[in-house]
């Protein structure tokens, strides 16, 4: 094959679908456009490592330079694409150029959700989803003693980890009644509250936020009760949206996500999307899912080169995502939000245990902490209890 690639977005997906597309034996041209003036590196460690012992962007990289050049693999940075002209197969970036693609993918990713508060824009409040954030977060970070998180989330309470360990004060605000509520069940919640709130966190839940206060820059938070927090610096940690507006422009079906079928295809001839901007089939799990990790930038990415390269290969994962928090590993597998039932598995007061998640007596996902090998078995008894019926 000989065709040209263009792939609008340089994050994990994009890099891994590159990879794997010259590993199958694609020898066409890959052009890859991003917005980030960087080569495709990690975000995870974003809210954790590189928060915490600040350090040259490279080290955050996926592959090095020399890498790119060797595949042959065009990487354009800080290169936004304008619109995607699906009816002329070709891509119009911000400058005015038009590119002609064979094959084009949307790796577009996310981007921090924004909270409709007033004083939001203010100087002094921040949020955590690229390098550049972090670059201007720490030194912020590093002169502010007060920290007022929104969100008791993942990135939430890894940052709030940091910022503990570091001795600043720290509140973390949170809408629900408990902490990840999105993500885990109410065991795991009820431990990570108790582990925060140990190591000094003042962790309030079921509280909503009126406006961030302040003239020329964030001084404090204000509370539906009418409690004002002061605070140093403010981090927004609210979650994500998918980066489908590019793709909803030009066409494409998008609902919170790029809808694509099992093989990252969307509805128009050679055009895929992979990645966090993708919202895909999952008859293992009986719904759409669109998946906010490393493990299905990678999987889809894999499974949209294979669909290139002629060699299509249905994708139906068992995801599985890590946080980080203080010495605490908690590794998730499966997705539990349509459980019928928990079962704790060891004692969550020793700091090594895991919680069974079913739904009519299938396993539908595990989370464990600090007990890799709960994590690795789960992933394997998610895979065997939820394999979809074989059609036809």
């Amino acid at each position: 094959m000989t065709e040209t690639i263009v792939v609008v977005g340089a994050g994990q997906a994009a890099a891994q679908l590159a990879a794997s597309l010259r590993q199958g034996g694609f020898r066409g041209a890959v052009r890859i456009f991003g917005e980030e003036p960087y080569l495709p590196y990690q975000r995870p460690p974003l809210s954790k490592k590189f928060l915490a012992e600040p350090a040259r962007p490279d080290v955050l990289l996926l592959r090095p330079e020399s890498f790119w050049h060797d595949q042959d693999v065009a990487i354009e940075l800080g290169t936004p694409v304008a619109a995607l002209d699906l009816p002329g197969s070709r891509v119009v970036l911000h400058d005015g150029r038009a590119v002609d693609y064979g094959t084009l993918v949307v790796a577009t990713g996310t981007r921090a959700r924004t909270l409709p508060l007033p004083g939001i824009a203010l100087p002094g409040v921040f949020s955590v989803r690229r390098i550049d954030d972090v670059r201007l977060l720490r030194p912020a970070l590093d002169a502010a003693s007060r920290i007022v998180i929104i969100g008791g989330g993942y990135i939430g309470l890894e940052v709030a980890a940091v910022m503990r360990g570091e001795g600043r004060d720290v509140t973390v605000i949170e809408a629900e009644d408990r902490v990840m509520k999105r993500v885990t069940g109410e065991i795991m919640s009820s431990y990570f509250e108790r582990v925060h709130r140990e190591r000094g966190v003042d962790l309030r839940l079921r509280t909503r936020l009126t406006g961030i206060e302040g003239e020329q820059r964030a001084t404090g938070v204000r509370l539906d009760d009418g409690t004002t927090l002061p605070a140093d610096l403010v981090l927004v940690a609210t979650g994500a949206r998918a980066n489908d507006d590019l793709a909803a422009a030009a066409g494409l079906a998008a609902e919170d996500g790029i809808l694509v079928d099992e093989f990252a295809r969307t509805g128009t001839t050679n055009v895929l999307a992979i990645g966090d901007c993708a919202r895909f089939p999952s008859r293992r799990f009986g719904r759409r899912l669109r998946l906010e990790c490393v493990q299905n930038a990678i999987d889809q990415a894999k499974a949209a080169a294979a669909m290139i390269l002629g060699q299509p290969a249905a994708y139906d994962p068992v995801p599985w995502f890590w946080s980080d928090q203080y010495d605490i590993k908690m590794q998730m597998a499966g997705l539990m939000d349509e459980h019928d039932g928990a079962a704790l598995v060891g004692d969550a007061t020793g700091g090594r245990f895991s919680v069974d998640y079913r739904r009519d007596g299938r396993l539908i996902a595990v989370d464990a902490v600090n007990d890799g090998r709960a994590h690795m078995l789960g992933r394997r008894r998610i895979a065997e209890e939820t394999a979809p019926a074989p059609v036809g």
